[in-house]
């Protein structure tokens, strides 16, 4: 019986097997794309649900309102008269307010330096121990002086100090609550929570005087209305596209929607039907925002500390009062307090289609896998490639002749059928693609420690000399290693393999984290597959290096995707300055500990630039 037989043995060395892995690459891509499109479908989707059954949202019933109006509105016109005044005299009142709820305040004073800005101020904070409680847990209610738009949030400040007082009177709390007003939106609460968990960076970080126990959930209160409000809209990014805790936003919409009939918007979608289109663009908001890693509220700082958070915005003009945002406030803590453990059984993983709608992270993973793993499938590919010898073109009458050229062997009493000649590889020269590859990602050093260290003034500057170097440093780059050391055509292979390869690994492995990021560099790196070379079964130049029509295609298609020209064209189409973006990230390195611009510069830049040079070289 023939143990092997002679066509599978053929198919080793058939040409046309080489001819699969760009087409096997291109549908990886494209079931990628298609896969995510089918996300908003109720086939792919799930309504949400609470998988804590202690939270029990919505179960009790609300008091806060009524004679709490007035006490609502003394604060808040105290808030107000401390508009225009220094941060000392703010920050005096606000204690002296905790003071007269018969609360120990205590205060933390803060400074940070990112971009060439100072961002500098106090917070102010107080502990309401659980009559209840042992200390060894706590809630967090947050108002920042200003939000993220940099206006007064004086109705979420005053809502907060409001709660504080009415939430002394009760005696049910098995929870500590801990009642912060931060003095930013961005700086505050990362120096509050830094310095909680012991991980802020003296002297320019103060201590806490007064801490509680372990955090088990924020909420945070952004309302800087002057009139009745139309609807929340709730905000859950984290930083780096960390997420809460699903049960923790299904509290909240469950309570704001179901108990006391207020509309919820996310990812400011003000109106939204349920729709596919509308479905699509909420997902897709949430995946942009997921992508950028950036801090999208105070509660963001909040969430790298497996402290799940939330915040809360009033948004519109409608006919719900701050009571009712109070009342759903009081119900989401009365719903935390009733937690046995630290927030686990629901997802940490998901993107939301609408309020009421999400997909978890094991049906939406496998579209920014397959674009991963179609950059890994072509680095394969070129590496067999780079392996064969050199032979013409004679695909049919090779596959022939691989035929014929056969022997039988018979050993043991059994009967085998090998080739007659051994196939030959050819060795290897390692040394210098791999040497290229970590040389070009460790130059992603350079634009990513620019950018974080210049000054707000100098940076858009050096970002358009940066474009401009950059459209010039493959040339300089290919024509450099042609003049000190040509490429040959398995140099060629190994060096596009290599890249390819640390691509989708890390593609891979940051899809698991921030499934965003990783597709949306994944998608934009694209091209980088399938320039450079015509894969076809020899290793002839010829074959090799792309033709001169083909060679000014692949320039243009990878210049207008490079990583700057993307950034430039995100600002125009967001309206955005260049400038500001530039700081944010800069603001985010030093003070929240983003690294999305880590992978731009050290994965994403390098892969590009090799791409160019695998084009001019």
């Amino acid at each position: 019986m023939a143990l092997i037989s002679p066509t599978i043995l053929a198919l080793r060395r058939d040409p046309r097997l080489l001819k699969l892995p760009p087409y096997l690459s291109a549908l990886c891509l494209f079931i990628g794309v298609v896969w995510l499109c089918l996300l908003p479908l109720n086939e792919y989707s799930r309504h949400t649900y609470i998988s804590e059954n202690a939270l029990l949202p919505g179960q009790v019933h609300t008091y806060f309102g009524g004679s709490e109006k007035n006490v609502y509105n003394a604060y808040k016109y105290e808030v107000q008269a401390l508009v225009g005044k220094d941060q000392k005299a703010t920050y005096e009142k606000l204690s002296d307010i905790f003071i007269s709820a018969g609360l120990r305040p205590a205060r933390q004073k803060y400074e940070y330096y990112a971009a060439g800005n100072t961002y500098s101020g106090e917070n102010v904070y107080a502990i309401l121990h659980a009559p209840r409680g042992d200390a060894t847990e706590a809630i967090v209610l947050v108002a920042a002086w200003t939000n993220m738009d940099g206006d007064l949030n004086q109705s979420g400040v005053a809502l907060a100090l409001a709660l504080a007082r009415y939430f002394k009177r009760w005696s049910l709390w098995s929870k500590d609550i801990i009642i912060l007003i931060t003095g930013d939106s961005r700086a505050g609460p990362q120096a509050w929570v830094d310095a909680y968990h012991d991980e802020h960076t003296s002297p320019l970080v103060a201590p806490l005087p007064l801490k509680s126990g372990a955090l088990q959930g924020v909420v945070v209160i952004d309302n800087a209305l002057d009139h009745p409000f139309e609807s929340l809209h709730i905000v859950y990014d984290g930083i780096n596209g960390q997420l809460p805790n699903l049960d923790l936003l299904n509290t909240a919409v469950s309570i704001a929607s179901g108990q006391l009939g207020i509309g919820i918007s996310l990812q400011r979608m003000w109106k939204h039907n349920d729709s596919y289109q509308e479905r699509l663009q909420t997902m897709l908001r949430g995946m942009v925002s997921q992508g950028l890693g950036h801090s999208s509220g105070p509660h963001s700082s909040f969430i790298p500390y497996h402290v799940d958070a939330i915040t809360l915005q009033a948004v519109g003009d409608g006919g719900q009062d701050e009571m009712a945002m109070g009342r759903c406030v009081e119900s989401i803590f009365r719903s935390l307090n009733n937690l046995l453990e630290h927030f686990h059984q629901s997802f940490f993983f998901y993107l939301l289609m609408q309020a009421n709608r999400f997909v978890s992270i094991g049906t939406y993973l496998p579209s920014a896998m397959l674009v991963a793993v179609s950059f890994t499938i072509m680095a394969i590919a070129l590496w067999i490639r780079s392996g064969r010898p050199p032979s013409p073109k004679a695909a049919s009458t090779d596959f022939e002749k691989e035929k014929t050229e056969m022997e039988v062997v018979r050993k043991d009493g059994m009967t085998a059928i090998i080739p007659k000649e051994n196939l030959t590889i050819l060795e290897r020269q390692l040394f210098l693609p791999v040497a290229l590859v970590v040389a070009v990602h460790f130059f992603g050093a350079i634009p990513l420690y620019v950018f974080i260290n210049s000054s707000r003034n100098t940076l858009p500057s050096y970002f358009v000399v940066f474009t401009v170097l950059n459209s010039l440093l493959p040339t300089v780059l290919a024509n450099t290693i042609h003049y000190y050391t040509p490429l040959t055509p398995q140099h060629h292979l190994l060096l596009q393999s290599f890249s390819l390869l640390v691509l989708g690994m890390f593609l891979a492995t940051l899809a698991t984290v921030n499934f965003s990021l990783s597709l949306f560099v994944g998608l934009l790196s694209t091209p980088l597959s399938f320039t450079g070379y015509s894969f076809s079964y020899s290793v002839d130049a010829k074959e090799v290096f792309p033709s001169p029509a083909r060679k000014y295609v692949s320039i243009l298609v990878l210049q207008l995707l490079s990583p700057t020209v993307v950034v430039w064209a995100v600002c125009y189409m967001w309206g955005v300055d260049l400038g500001e973006m530039l700081a944010e990230a800069a603001f985010g390195w030093k003070v929240n500990g983003l690294w999305t611009q880590v992978v731009i510069w050290c994965i994403w830049w390098p892969a590009w630039m090799l791409g160019g040079v695998l084009v001019l070289v």
